[in-house]
């Protein structure tokens, strides 16, 4: 079946993904994606490892990085190829009936105006977040073979502003916790808490 562009159609009750070249049609499990994102130091990584004992049994946790290969990094296109890869591979994921959780930095304009974007159920956005003096001292403190060298950190420092100034005017809004004064448990515990609810 060709899946270049895929199409779900849903005006028949349950979805089906259609093969624009052929027509073939095929029944489809459309779920939600829960997205765990927010700059680099706010604690992602760290929060999933404890997240995925917790949420084996019901959810799928991916660390987004895993893909980040040099077939897939097209800065020229905003990273499409690396972001439509992740959008494809949690959707087939999606058919075994568990819902994905991914782990890694992404906002709304890079993923929902892909044409991947009707695979699923609605994308939820949970970004961590800290105060600019703990995050630069968080990225500082890593090791040396990571590269957060002075212009890296305030380049971050500048994202993470602006991720807290439009969250709530993304499309759709992205929800913020933030973990400036909190331990790794209670975020684990704030972020499973905000899954279960269907990410509200």
């Amino acid at each position: 079946m060709h899946t270049d562009i895929p199409v779900v159609d849903t005006d028949e009750g349950e979805p089906v993904v259609r093969c624009t070249e052929c027509g073939h049609r095929q029944p489809f499990t459309r779920l939600p994606l829960y997205c765990l994102t927010g700059p680099s130091g706010t604690g992602k990584s760290t929060v999933a490892r404890l997240l995925l004992p917790r949420l084996a049994d019901r959810f799928v946790v991916l660390e987004q990085d895993v893909l980040w290969t040099a077939g897939l990094r097209d800065p020229a296109h905003n990273h499409r190829a690396f972001r439509s890869a992740w959008l494809r591979m949690a959707a087939m994921i999606h058919q075994s009936g568990r819902p994905v959780v991914l782990c890694g930095t992404v906002v709304p304009p890079e993923f929902e105006l892909l044409p991947e974007r009707p695979l699923f159920d609605g994308i939820h956005y949970l970004a961590l977040v800290c105060e600019p003096t703990m995050l630069a001292e968080r990225l500082r403190a890593r090791p040396a073979w990571r590269e957060w060298d002075e212009p890296r950190i305030a380049e971050m420092l500048d994202y993470a502003a602006w991720v807290r100034e439009t969250a709530a005017d993304m499309a759709p809004p992205v929800s913020l916790l933030d973990t400036t004064h909190t331990s790794v448990k209670e975020t684990a515990d704030d972020v499973c808490a905000w899954i279960e609810r269907g990410g509200r």
